[in-house]
C-alpha cells in the first residue's frame, strides 16, 4: 500500500547526460501523462555534467533540474531519487527511448499493493533499430537471466530505465551503485528486503542521440555486483 503524504502525487526522475536532442520531449511528455492522469507532479533532469545545453532545455519545459556533476547513472538516478517529492518515484531516460505516455502502466501495480515496478521491454514491444542484435539477443538476456538465477527471481528485463516504487519501498533499499550497476542493485535489494516486484509491458523506441552505453565494461561491471553480493550473503 502507498503511504499517506501531503507532497506531491508522483515525482518523474530523468538522469541526463548530453540529452539535448530528446531531454525537451522527453519533459513534455511526462507533464502531459501527469495532467491527463490528473495526478500532481513534478518532473526532475538530473544533469549529469551536460556540455549540451541539455539542463537548459529540460527547465525551458518546466523541469527541475538537478546537477550531479560525479558522473554516472547511478549517482544521477540517486541524486534524483533524494530531492524528489512525490509518493511515488519513477525514472526514465531522456533519449525519448521510453514512452512516458505509458506512465499509468507503471503505477496501477503500485496502487494494487506493488513495492516496485519495472517496465518490460521484452513483454512489450521493441521497435526497429531500438536495440542492437548484442543487446538484445544476447547482453540483456544473459544480465537478466544470472540475476534470475542468483537471486531467485523470475525477471524478463532487469535491465529496463523505465520503473516505478513507492517512497517507502526507495527507503528501504539503500542503493549505492555509482554506474549502470545500478539497475540489478536496485532488483537485488528488493528481492532481499522482501518487497513486492513486478513487471508491466511497455514500448522501447530507437534513442535521439548518442548512447552513452559501454556494453562490455557495464556488463563486467554489473556481474562484479551480483557476484559481490552473493558473496556477502555468504558470509557468516
Amino acid at each position: 500500500m502507498l503511504p499517506p503524504t501531503d507532497s506531491l502525487d508522483v515525482s518523474v526522475i530523468m538522469p541526463c547526460l548530453n540529452e539535448a536532442e530528446g531531454v525537451g520531449a522527453c519533459v513534455a511528455a511526462a507533464w502531459e501523462a501527469l495532467h491527463k492522469a490528473d495526478l500532481r507532479g513534478e518532473v526532475i533532469v538530473v544533469d549529469n555534467g551536460s556540455t549540451d545545453g541539455s539542463g537548459r532545455i529540460a527547465a525551458a519545459g518546466g523541469a527541475r533540474v538537478i546537477n550531479e556533476d560525479r558522473r554516472g547513472y547511478g549517482r544521477a538516478c540517486l541524486a534524483g531519487l533524494r530531492a524528489a517529492s512525490g509518493a511515488i518515484l519513477i525514472l526514465g531516460d531522456a533519449d525519448c527511448s521510453y514512452d512516458f505516455g505509458e506512465l499509468p502502466a507503471l503505477l496501477r501495480p503500485l496502487h494494487a499493493g506493488a513495492d516496485l515496478v519495472l517496465g518490460s521491454r521484452f513483454r512489450g514491444v521493441i521497435h526497429p533499430r531500438a536495440m542492437p542484435f548484442h543487446r538484445r539477443y544476447v547482453g540483456n538476456p544473459a544480465l537478466t537471466l544470472l540475476v534470475n538465477a542468483l537471486f531467485g527471481l523470475c525477471l524478463t528485463d532487469a535491465e529496463s530505465g523505465f520503473r516505478a516504487m513507492t517512497r517507502g519501498a526507495f527507503a528501504q533499499l539503500r542503493l549505492t551503485a555509482p554506474g549502470m550497476e545500478f539497475a540489478p542493485e536496485m532488483v537485488i535489494a528488493a528481492r532481499r528486503a522482501g518487497l513486492r516486484l513486478c513487471e508491466v509491458p511497455i514500448s522501447y523506441f530507437p534513442r535521439r542521440g548518442r548512447s552513452k552505453l559501454r556494453p562490455l565494461v557495464d556488463g563486467w561491471r554489473q556481474i562484479g555486483l551480483m557476484m559481490g553480493a552473493v558473496r556477502r550473503a555468504r558470509l557468516p
